[in-house]
């Protein structure tokens, strides 16, 4: 009687424990939840307005959720099989008027897996500017896709297919390729590609936005 007893009493104290550990878990992550969300809000606002430096704002697009997820069968239908859209905003002036829009893409296809970029469109269909957001390519070859001299090509360029080039850039929509990194300067030119797809099919028409995106409290930078 005794040890059954003492069996219950350790059951309940074990309960009660595991309940204040999870009450208590639950209490931490409310608190550091939003802190945490407007971290990476602006961390990816930092990366937005090198895209489009004359960003006034970011707002978000009336179902931009569902746009992005119905984009899949879009981009595999284009060719980019394996392509996904991760994020889409569009760019408003201080009367909150669209002026254009941010637009992430991710190619699978790097020499070191998902390489995803960033790229602003204005309203006339021109390229206002290129980022590598994240990439696993290989040091001093394929991770030169961050650096200028490819990223800022693209910036003034139309806002139609792009391709690549290991022979010097002589039309509007061709890129220099990276030497040495084809695989590298392909996944980025795809996923590119991708973004302006989507630019053209889903977001070239009259597009909804749903109040300003909090991602800074200094929207310029400042």
């Amino acid at each position: 009687m005794k040890k059954k007893s003492s069996i219950l009493v350790n059951t309940l104290v074990l309960f009660a424990v595991t309940f204040i550990a999870v009450l208590a878990l639950a209490v931490v992550n409310q608190i550091t939840r939003e802190p945490i969300a407007q971290a990476e809000a602006n961390a990816r606002a930092e990366v937005y307005r090198l895209v489009y430096p004359d960003a006034e704002n970011f707002s978000d697009i009336e179902n931009s959720e569902s746009l992005i997820e119905n984009s899949a069968q879009l981009l595999t239908d284009a060719g980019y099989d394996g392509c996904f859209i991760n994020d889409a905003l569009a760019v408003t002036d201080k009367n909150d008027a669209v002026t254009g829009y941010v637009i992430a893409a991710t190619s699978p296809n790097g020499y070191g897996g998902d390489l995803q970029v960033a790229l602003g469109i204005t309203l006339d269909s021109k390229i206002t500017g290129f980022n590598i957001v994240s990439n696993s390519e290989t040091a001093g070859l394929g991770s030169k896709c961050t650096e200028p001299a490819f990223t800022s090509q693209f910036a003034g360029k139309p806002a139609e297919l792009l391709e690549y080039t290991k022979t010097g850039a002589s039309a509007d929509n061709e890129i220099d390729a990276i030497s040495g990194a084809t695989i590298t300067t392909n996944a980025a030119t795809e996923a590119a590609d991708a973004a302006i797809t989507f630019y053209l099919e889903k977001l070239c028409k009259d597009v909804k936005t749903v109040g300003n995106a909090d991602y800074s409290t200094n929207p310029k930078g400042e």
